[in-house]
């Protein structure tokens, strides 16, 4: 009787490590160009394509995404209380009748202070998200960091882009009938991430005046905020440093690397 030849061992172990990668059992066929076919099953596997797709932020990602004291310089001190602040001049109704511009963006001028005083300038965030804040005298800075619907987040930046002309200048009046001016300029932040905007915000009342230098910058589907002023005036130059360093703290976590406080230096 003959004997039917068996596989060589080694063809034997490669088929079986060819099985447990999950390759297609044409790798293990008598065709001659099986490198090639070995080759294309794994650039069409789904564990090739998993690769190939942006790295999805995580609530670990996001908070070490934030910007440190290192990172904006000056006498800047961290605060444990950030997601409390609120600052009540930003509480009022728009005064239609005076808006300058066309009565219809009396919606977007109310958005515009509700989101401010709501944390919320670019919309609610579709997933992870973390937040801290820093003091300086009478100034606050506050950083975000989150991951939001694509759509969403473009258009939020496209409303964010026409406010200085929709809301250049209108009035508020809060709940006892004080009236506020509100002077809304175009403030470029530095070039940074995908798409960017900034916006400088001054609220005037009968004493006291507000004003908030603003920034987002959007890195794929995900986005840095930052909010810095207060009672003494803007806070051009530390929102510059946020939005620099803070954009490749948020790049580098998402390319798996572990952020740097302070990599580059400022005049």
């Amino acid at each position: 009787m003959s004997r039917r030849p068996s596989l060589p061992v080694v063809r034997v172990l490669a088929c079986a490590l060819s099985a447990s990668a999950l390759l297609t059992v044409a790798a293990c066929s008598d065709d001659s160009d099986g490198g090639s076919s070995a080759a294309s099953d794994i650039a069409a596997s789904p564990l090739a394509v998993e690769s190939a797709t942006p790295a999805r932020l995580t609530e670990a990602g996001a908070r070490a995404a934030l910007i440190t004291p290192a990172d904006i310089e000056d006498d800047w001190t961290q605060v444990k209380d950030a997601a409390t602040w609120r600052d009540s001049l930003l509480v009022g109704r728009v005064d239609v009748a005076d808006l300058l511009t066309a009565k219809t963006n009396a919606a977007d001028c109310q958005k515009l202070l509700d989101s401010l005083y709501g944390d919320e300038l670019l919309g609610k965030p579709s997933g992870a998200s973390a937040l801290t804040g820093f003091e300086e005298g009478e100034s606050r800075l506050l950083y975000q960091v989150a991951a939001y619907q694509r759509a969403g987040l473009d258009a939020s930046l496209a409303w964010l882009k026409e406010l200085p002309v929709k809301c250049d200048q209108f009035t508020a009046t809060d709940a006892k009938g004080g009236k506020r001016t509100v002077q809304v300029i175009d403030q470029p932040p530095p070039e940074a991430g995908d798409t960017r905007q900034g916006l400088r915000v001054t609220v005037k009342s009968a004493t006291t005046t507000l004003t908030l230098d603003v920034a987002a910058v959007r890195v794929g589907s995900d986005a840095i905020t930052v909010t810095a002023g207060g009672l003494d005036g803007g806070e051009e130059d530390s929102t510059e440093r946020a939005v620099q360093l803070g954009t490749q703290r948020l790049k580098d976590v998402l390319a798996g690397k572990t952020p740097t406080a302070n990599p580059g230096q400022f005049d």
